[in-house]
């Protein structure tokens, strides 16, 4: 069971399909024609709350082949373009250090130049973004969308869904508590059903109400799941 509890952290792989599109059908049609290299756009600056989804994206999109994921504190030579990297994509723009930023905009520039793609993302649009005005005016040079989170019904009716395709049964209270009693965020949630899974098959138990507070109480010993 202490496996169990620190896989609750583990990164789940990413891909589009598994991407929660919820109001943001548009973006995720615009997500595909940038895995193919076909959108009439180069550019994209995908902007939301934690977990709305900005980072699964931009991890699916680098499963393609000649695509390149650049954290905020990547070393300089990521922010290099590469003959055969078709596209770039550059997550949490707010935390780019001062050096990080004159990279940034070098790579932008460096895209542009050889007709090569690039999306990046931040909390909040490029025009309040806290970095050098020449950098949030390369990320406004193409499409600027925000990710809307699922509404609790939505995130619901996803991880029913879920629990369906793998043949897992919930009691009709367990998704409803969890979204109260544990981390909102898709991935974190669609980690945790993961979780249920297989403590469901170990413990040769229902996944029930009684079964999930097992499992939060073990992940955190110091929480109230008793409300």
């Amino acid at each position: 069971m202490k496996q169990l509890v620190l896989d609750l952290g583990a990164e789940q792989a990413h891909s589009l399909d598994t991407f929660e599109v919820g109001q943001n059908a548009e973006l995720a049609h615009l997500m595909h024609q940038f895995a193919e290299r076909r959108s009439r756009e180069h550019f994209a600056y995908l902007w939301g709350e934690t977990g709305a989804g900005k980072t699964h994206l931009l991890q699916a999109l680098a499963a393609t082949p000649g695509s390149r994921y650049i954290a905020c504190n990547a070393p300089e030579s990521e922010f290099t373009y590469t003959q055969g990297t078709t596209l770039y994509l550059l997550d949490d723009c707010e935390q780019l250090s001062p050096q990080a930023q004159i990279d940034a905009f070098a790579l932008f520039n460096q895209i542009r130049e050889h007709g090569a793609y690039m999306v990046s993302t931040g909390p909040v649009p490029p025009v309040v973004l806290p970095v050098r005005e020449d950098l949030r005016t390369r990320m406004g040079w193409g499409l600027i969308y925000q990710i809307h989170g699922l509404a609790d019904e939505q995130k619901i009716a996803a991880l029913t869904h879920a629990a369906e395709a793998r043949g897992l049964t919930l009691s009709a209270s367990v998704l409803p508590y969890l979204l109260s009693h544990f981390k909102r965020d898709m991935r974190s949630l669609s980690t945790m059903l993961d979780a249920l899974d297989q403590y469901s098959l170990e413990t040769q138990r229902p996944v029930t109400l009684p079964l999930l507070r097992d499992l939060l109480l073990q992940a955190n010993p110091q929480a109230d799941t008793k409300e």
